[in-house]
């Protein structure tokens, strides 16, 4: 089965991988001008919410109506990984791109009724949550994508050779937490789905976010323009960083997801020091806005649930956030694609398994999107 969902350029790398390859020759096609996906890790999401939880009566009910929830234990049953016992957790974050509604005008492109994760984190929680490991997938990644059924009851088969991000778009949030635990044999205790119109509007509500750039950014894909030098990005201009791929690095989708994470450490860096807890105002708006933007599992599908998990998240801190991206090498058949490098990554899935730290062989030699660096936290 071929390769689906939308391409994006790549460079051609190394040869050297264990993942299966796609056998059929491709030519490096024209990048298609639609705007992508982002994510916001777990705590940045939810630890907005926190004191929001702690209103009663309408405030609390009007906050709970918000929120979307999906079973995903009720649709995978018992066929997936054990649940660890070491006091850690892993939390699967994705970036919905959904053209529907408010979505459309922001995303671009064709509301045909489906969604596709185009950003994907998996963040695994160390017992005593002081430190976190982020591990970023590329959505560009060609997988063996298993048979899964979705909340809704359908039954969808397997594939070979399918992209990452085809999982959300064939099965939603059961079949994209399948996939994930497939790859990695790793229980994924939690899921929290963000969308384009809500994050915008959480960057706005928390009065921007500041980020240096060490290089200027043109992307009139993205429709962002900066200068090297600090800024103070309002949503527009943020989303515009995260979907930024063509302004900067090589081009590719790696890339992307290295400014994603930079803005990130930045993002949580902002909520930590915003001071939302001495402005009810503000904090009011952004727990509105937070309980609008994320769809969470059912066991984090409530006020309560939700401002209680983030609670105990908030002495992470970004400079204890590991962040890396799964092991990838370019495809030679096909340089849109990447094909996982399943020994590097084996490393990385064992380490979160034992609550260890991720060694740095597991990264070493990976391809990269060459965007390090481009963009910091003040």
């Amino acid at each position: 089965m071929s390769a689906e969902s939308t391409p994006g350029p790549g460079i051609p790398g190394d040869t050297g991988t264990d993942g299966a390859r796609h056998r059929g020759k491709g030519k490096r096609r024209k990048p298609q001008r639609r705007r992508k996906g982002l994510m916001i890790t777990a705590w940045t999401a939810a630890g907005i919410v926190v004191v929001g939880g702690a209103g009663a009566g309408y405030l609390y009910f009007k906050l709970n109506g918000n929120l979307k929830s999906v079973d995903i234990d009720q649709a995978l049953g018992t066929d997936r990984p054990k649940k660890a016992d070491n006091g850690s957790e892993n939390i699967l974050v994705l970036g919905s791109d959904t053209r529907a509604g408010s979505n459309k005008k922001l995303g671009g492109g064709t509301d045909d009724g489906s969604a596709r994760s185009d950003t994907a984190m998996i963040v695994h929680i160390y017992k005593g949550h002081k430190k976190a490991s982020v591990v970023s997938i590329p959505r560009d990644t060609l997988i063996d994508r298993p048979a899964c059924t979705d909340t809704q009851g359908n039954e969808h088969p397997a594939a070979q050779n399918a992209m990452f991000n085809s999982a959300y778009s064939t099965g939603g949030a059961a079949c994209a937490v399948k996939t994930v635990e497939s790859i990695t044999d790793l229980r994924m205790d939690h899921y929290l789905e963000v969308d384009f119109a809500g994050f915008r509007k959480l960057i706005d509500d928390l009065g921007g976010v500041e980020i240096t750039t060490t290089k200027s950014i043109d992307d009139p894909d993205s429709h962002l323009k900066l200068k090297a030098g600090t800024h103070t990005l309002d949503g527009k201009q943020a989303l515009g960083l995260v979907r930024t791929r063509h302004g900067v690095g090589d081009g590719s989708d790696l890339g992307r997801i290295q400014l994603q994470q930079a803005f990130i450490k930045a993002l949580v860096n902002q909520i930590k020091d915003v001071g939302v807890f001495s402005n009810p105002k503000k904090l009011l708006d952004l727990a509105e806005t937070a309980t609008k933007t994320v769809t969470a599992d059912s066991d984090l599908g409530s006020v309560n649930k939700l401002a209680s998990f983030a609670n105990g998240l908030k002495g992470i801190s970004p400079s204890n956030m590991h962040m890396i991206t799964m092991p990838v090498a370019y495809d030679p058949a096909d340089p849109n694609r990447v094909l996982l490098q399943k020994k590097k990554a084996d490393q990385i899935w064992k380490a979160l398994e034992n609550d260890r730290p991720i060694p740095k062989s597991a990264t070493s030699g990976s391809a990269t999107g060459e965007a390090k660096g481009v963009v910091t936290a003040p």
